[in-house]
């Protein structure tokens, strides 16, 4: 497929509008906004993410149709500028810039100052009277050319000029170059081009443009915009290119580049906030390699454009309801804006952003609700540093994304990347800058710092973009990045080293220091209480532990969903008992375990039901396999071998009297783990299997739970437990199992002589179970889709190995499109539990249903558990406001 002639691939900026997004991209949609809404806009046309798409199947074909109407539009550009492209007194100078539908800052390529050649900028220096401005466009040009056309490394450019900064002083900056100085800067630059491509810098503008396009269609399958792409679900749109009429910000210093937002992107105050740099061109502010200047500085230095300026993000956030980020540059004294867009933020800026303009009349409660991303909303529960610590601050820079963080020093992206795979979760990336290419290693760190850079930095709206804590502009820090540490004064911190930073004040703290949980309260509150009023679905916690409990219902649980007995039975000062009821040889032993035991399993449930008052609390009986309770095989084998070894000793030297009852007591607990051991004990001897093998167990539980509910409710507290029997997959064993702890149940309550609502349950985690619902669901009063046992079963995936072996390969060959352990799998998993939730309700009416595994805090499976009418979810106490958001979003998305 090929492009057709009926169809539309290039629009100039007064044809489309921002409703054409996908068509046009979001640079190319809002540039033609702002075109109509009569702003100071350079003029150009945009090529479609279509376009960008068919280049894919037949690059050359397609770009030798697309070239007239390219050319046409070319002349059109021409026109309303008064210039010509390719003319040496009078040169149309454009850039080239990618625009995706969604944002996706800094991940794909830009050309700017294209058209320029060795005649033309003499021209465009005469035509100034500016010489120096103009081998100063040039310089930058070949470099950009170089780097993003012709894949030649930009560091290598970078040296060149580096050295001739260095030959004026250590500390020149770019704009002390003089003429001369550029001039042997750009001598260098194509002598480098001609050596790495073998043919010399390309001097026809056209041919220019043209492989400037095809770069860009390129850059959206780079290795960054890919990843970036994964990591933010982003689909396959392609991206568009816009060519673009260039302005100046390196003319002098009247001349500025700079990026505002009409919000604060950290905190959301509203506040305007941005950062510019005098003669300089767009890619220094962003690039972090010049430290820019506050927006309220312009105040003084270009007052009437501070003014405009101020004017227009006004009317731009009102026309868009949202935060906008918006890219200008001042050329002699004239505003041009270059681009706006819905404004990168951290999650608590999302949060008061929607919150404050719900109270400004801006937006809806609904709209707020809407423009904020749930998944980022756990970040917002970021750890700050505990105010009662010693601390020894090391440097301070800029707070450019909030929260606290410690971590081990890692001075390049592969390697915290390499890191990351390995299972290391604590790394905080240290670099001068960040650029594109190091979005990988962003990902894998906890947070970033650099010597370099602003609040608009590449490091500083990706860090806020994937919610992680970020310093950057430390320049007291001094980075080797050979060496591989950095010196502040006499401190030497290495890599490796562990280094806190705190995003939200900008310190960088030396070592690692206690951190505090967050707290729910102000905006994120309110945006809460909002959603309350708006979801249907409802939303309880996994929680196994008093403190679980507590923490549940502070971020707004509505009951547990899920309480593991297991842990409880995990707990240190438990274990050994556990172990002794595991190992008993007789039923009275077992029962002596057991009978120690329940008191410790009463305390945990009534601490719990004390907290959940009034709320359902869903106690899952225990449910691994016991093998899980006792040492390691090979543990105990070698404390055997230790022990023989010191037998051996204490005879031939001390003729002590053998250890041999120790060695005869491990060889028992041997012999029972290997009874024990299973080929796949996730499929094996555990949940109701356990129950029915092993009844005395279950039965223990029971009574725990009903007797610490009945003491409760003798009191006057309200409790409603419910009891989830796991693992079912046939009517026949829950009638079994139910049956035997149902009449200890009654006969529990009877003996307390109070009245109790409970149920029993079972969680839908065996195909067949979800296959034979409506026979289950003859005795279960309530399901619970344990999604993990269900998509391991499903896939026939064994979770640990497939993790560790096939899934990534599977993912990186786009055999699967997410991990269905984080992502649920609508389609195979899903049609089964609309399956079982369709037979259960058939047979009773009444049947509550929810999710309990990983899956009920993710908002995709949130709004598809809404969607086939679910009761509720459950999730960790802290993935709860992720899940309050993601119901009230599914509500308001079905009433649309």
């Amino acid at each position: 497929m090929t492009i057709s002639e009926n169809k539309k691939f290039v629009y100039n900026f007064n044809e489309g509008n921002k409703d054409l997004k996908d068509l046009l991209g979001g640079k190319g949609a809002n540039l033609a906004e702002m075109t109509n809404l009569g702003l100071s806009i350079p003029p150009g046309f945009t090529i479609t993410t279509e376009a960008c798409l068919l280049y894919f199947n037949n690059p050359e074909k397609v770009m030798d149709e697309l070239k007239p109407d390219i050319i046409e539009h070319l002349k059109t550009l021409e026109k309303n500028t008064g210039k010509k492209f390719g003319d040496v007194k009078n040169p149309l100078l454009v850039s080239v810039r990618s625009g995706a539908p969604m944002s996706m800052p800094g991940m794909m390529d830009t050309v700017l100052n294209l058209g320029l050649n060795n005649q033309s900028v003499q021209g465009l220096g005469e035509q100034t009277d500016n010489i120096r401005f103009a081998y100063d466009s040039y310089r930058r040009f070949i470099q950009m050319f170089g780097d993003v056309v012709m894949d030649i490394g930009d560091e290598t450019f970078e040296r060149i000029l580096n050295k001739y900064k260095r030959s004026i002083s250590r500390d020149a900056q770019d704009t002390d170059l003089g003429v001369s100085d550029l001039q042997k800067v750009i001598a260098d630059y194509k002598a480098l081009y001609k050596k790495e491509i073998g043919s010399p810098f390309p001097q026809d503008p056209l041919t220019q443009l043209f492989l400037a396009i095809e770069a860009v269609f390129k850059s959206w399958n780079n290795r960054r915009a890919i990843t970036y792409r994964r990591i933010n679900n982003i689909p396959d749109f392609g991206t568009a290119v816009n060519i673009q009429a260039m302005v100046f910000g390196n003319k002098g210093w009247k001349s500025a580049t700079g990026v505002a937002f009409t919000r604060d992107p950290s905190t959301g105050e509203n506040i305007k906030f941005g950062e510019y740099l005098t003669n300089a061109q767009g890619e220094d502010v962003v690039a972090g390699i010049r430290t820019p200047k506050k927006l309220d500085e312009m105040k003084k230095e270009f007052p009437k454009i501070y003014k405009q300026l101020i004017n227009t993000m006004e009317k731009l956030e009102n026309h868009y309801r949202d935060m906008q980020d918006i890219e200008f540059t001042i050329e002699d004294g004239k505003l041009n804006l270059l681009q706006t867009r819905n404004g990168k933020r951290t999650p608590s800026a999302a949060v008061k952003i929607a919150v404050d303009m719900v109270k400004e009349g801006l937006l809806s409660k609904e709209e707020a609700i809407m423009s904020v991303d749930p998944k980022k909303i756990s970040k917002l529960l970021f750890k700050s540093i505990d105010e009662n610590s010693i601390v020894h601050v090391l440097a301070h820079g800029i707070n450019a994304s909030p929260g606290a963080v410690s971590g081990i020093a890692i001075f390049d992206p592969d390697t915290a990347e390499e890191l990351a795979n390995e299972g290391e979760n604590e790394i905080i990336l240290v670099r001068p800058q960040t650029k594109p290419d190091d979005v990988h290693g962003l990902y894998a760190s906890s947070g970033v710092l650099t010597q370099f850079g602003g609040k608009t930095s590449h490091a500083a709206v990706v860090a806020r973009g994937m919610g992680k804590p970020a310093v950057v502009g430390a320049q007291d820090v001094e980075i080797d990045e050979e060496n591989k540490e950095f010196r502040v004064g006499d401190m030497v911190v290495n890599e490796g080293d562990w280094l806190t930073i705190d995003g939200t004040l900008g310190r960088v703290i030396e070592g690692k220091v206690p951190l505090v949980e967050p707290e729910i309260k102000g905006e994120f509150l309110e945006l809460l209480e909002m959603c309350d009023t708006i979801k249907r679905l409802g939303v309880r916690a996994n929680a196994d532990t008093p403190t679980d409990a507590q923490k549940a219902i502070e971020f707004g649980a509505e009951g547990i969903g899920l309480c593991r007995t297991e842990h409880m039975f995990l707990d240190p000062s438990r274990l050994p008992i556990v172990q002794k009821m595991i190992m008993a040889r007789t039923m009275e032993d077992r029962q002596d375990a057991l009978d120690k035991i329940l008191p410790m399993q009463k305390g945990d449930f009534l601490e719990i039901f004390k907290i959940m008052e009034g709320k359902p609390v869903t106690i899952r009986l225990l449910d691994p396999p016991l093998h899980e309770f006792l040492p390691e095989l090979s543990t105990m084998l070698l404390e055997i071998q230790e022990y023989k070894i010191t037998n051996a000793l204490s005879k031939s030297l001390l003729d002590i009297t053998p250890l041999d009852e120790e060695i005869a007591k491990k060889n028992k607990v041997v012999s029972l783990i290997r009874s024990l051991s299973e080929e796949n004990p996730m499929m094996g001897l555990r949940g109701c299997r356990l129950g029915i093998v092993w009844p005395e167990i279950n039965e223990m539980q029971v009574k725990a739970i009903f007797q610490a509910a009945c003491e409760l409710k003798r009191q006057g507290t309200n409790v409603i437990p419910e009891v989830m029997i796991p693992l079912i997959g046939m009517l026949s064993e829950l009638q079994y199992v139910k049956s035997q702890l149902l009449q200890i149940a009654e006969e529990t309550i009877k003996d307390y002589g109070v009245d109790l609502d409970y149920k029993f349950g079972t969680m839908i985690e065996i195909p067949r179970a979800a296959l034979t619902a409506d026979e289950i669901a003859i005795e279960a009063e309530f399901f619970s889709f344990g999604t993990n046992d269900l998509t391991q079963m499903t896939f026939g995936f064994s979770r640990d190995d497939a993790e560790g072996k096939f899934l990534p390969i599977y993912l990186n060959k786009e055999i699967l499109e997410n991990n269905p352990f984080e992502i649920l799998d609508q389609d195979g998993v899903g049609k089964l539990m609309k399956m079982a939730l369709k037979l259960g309700k058939k047979t009773r009416p009444d049947l509550k249903c929810g999710i309990c595994g990983e899956h009920g805090g993710e908002p995709s499976a949130v709004k598809f558990a809404h969607s086939i009418g679910l009761d509720y979810v459950s999730c960790s106490p802290f993935r709860i406001p992720v899940a309050i958001i993601a119901a009230a979003q599914a509500t308001i998305e079905q009433k649309k």
